[in-house]
């Protein structure tokens, strides 16, 4: 983490702390690239208690709202508040729009889409991003799109829908999502879809995320997490670096213990083979992690996400690990259970994905940067 140069935008700046509203706000990824491109949300709305469970731990700043946001109000939102919105950013529910779902069009889930857009015309904010699975963009479901940005006032700019891949902005991960980023040119200066180009850079390897924490011991349960800390001396990768703790310690390290026939069979795999049975990919070290998915809640049958399979244990990685892959800091706590913290994990965006688009946009409005997460 680190003070970066003063950005200035030609514009108007933004006097004090933005008004940020974080709709779909899950675990907090969107709000941790918030935070370090000085955009972080004063409000984060979701309606599930378990996804957002541990938000409050690690953004004890933000007011968080458990609500239905089929039925609530932007002139809520505004009088939450306090003022008008300088920025709203957030991931509708994917699972209706996602390659490997069903895609059926009675999924009421789809219907999430077209409120968030219903509260970016409500709240009005300086500008707007939206995350999706690229699967919004294909032809049975690129008309709810459309119809969704309707409802944006004419004002507004529009750049999107834009694919873009985490891995191409420094993370550890292959996570190709698709964004819609909207501004208003009054309060915002203007933006084009190659100024993200220009943010592109190298990706993190699997060795530079988590070959660190191999060498981890267990400290202690603290309050229902395990802890651990990094033991191993040496230079950590610039990545694992900016993500590691001051004292090396962090949570949710806890391996999987596997039968006797899946370790001799997860033993035989090559990197980049994938298991015939469970599927689950082996990572390599040189290369990224392929998209974390998240798995189910209990109302849809509590089914867990293939995991991808240790470079050279045989294991499927922690939930460290993944955190580690997606670009959330050692600092971040998850849920004490496994299965939860996956399913935040998988259902976040990617905080160095996040952070890229957001910075830029604080800039064009103003804002000053305030810290940085990994990539650079």
């Amino acid at each position: 983490m680190y003070i970066p140069r003063d950005h200035r935008a030609k514009g108007t700046p933004v006097q004090g702390l933005p008004r940020i509203i974080d709709l779909f706000c899950g675990c907090g990824g969107f709000s941790l690239g918030a935070h370090a491109a000085g955009l972080g949300p004063r409000i984060a709305l979701d309606i599930d208690p378990i996804l957002t469970s541990s938000f409050l731990v690690n953004f004890p700043s933000t007011k968080l709202m458990h609500a239905n946001l089929r039925t609530l109000d932007g002139a809520d939102i505004r009088r939450e508040l306090g003022g008008p919105a300088d920025g709203l950013f957030g991931g509708p529910p994917c699972q209706a729009f996602s390659d490997i779902g069903h895609r059926k069009a009675t999924d009421s889930r789809r219907n999430l889409l077209r409120h968030f857009f219903r509260l970016v015309a409500e709240t009005r904010p300086g500008f707007f991003v939206m995350e999706n699975v690229r699967g919004l963009g294909y032809a049975d479901a690129r008309l709810l799109l459309d119809r969704g940005l309707e409802l944006i006032p004419a004002k507004y700019k529009i750049v999107g829908p834009l694919i873009l891949d985490a891995a191409d902005f420094g993370a550890a991960t292959r996570r190709s999502r698709l964004f819609v980023i909207g501004y208003d040119p009054n309060r915002c200066d203007s933006i084009l879809p190659s100024d993200l180009d220009n943010r592109k850079t190298e990706p993190a390897t699997v060795d530079d995320a988590i070959a660190d924490l191999t060498s981890a011991a267990m400290m202690a349960e603290i309050g229902g997490y395990d802890t651990w800390k990094i033991t191993r001396r040496g230079r950590p990768s610039r990545y694992a670096a900016r993500l590691r703790t001051a004292d090396g310690t962090f949570t949710g390290h806890r391996k999987t213990v596997h039968t006797l026939g899946v370790r001799k069979r997860f033993a035989k795999l090559l990197p980049g083979d994938v298991d015939p049975i469970g599927r689950h990919p082996r990572l390599t070290w040189n290369g990224q992690c392929p998209n974390l998915r998240a798995g189910t809640g209990r109302d849809r049958g509590s089914y867990q996400a293939v995991r991808p399979i240790h470079p050279e244990e045989a294991r499927v990685i922690t939930v460290r690990e993944a955190a580690r892959l997606q670009g959330f800091p050692d600092s971040f706590k998850f849920h004490p259970t496994v299965w939860h913290s996956f399913r935040m994990i998988g259902n976040s965006v990617c905080p160095i994905m996040a952070e890229a688009i957001l910075s830029l946009i604080a800039e064009r409005m103003g804002v000053k940067q305030t810290m940085r997460i990994a990539a650079e």
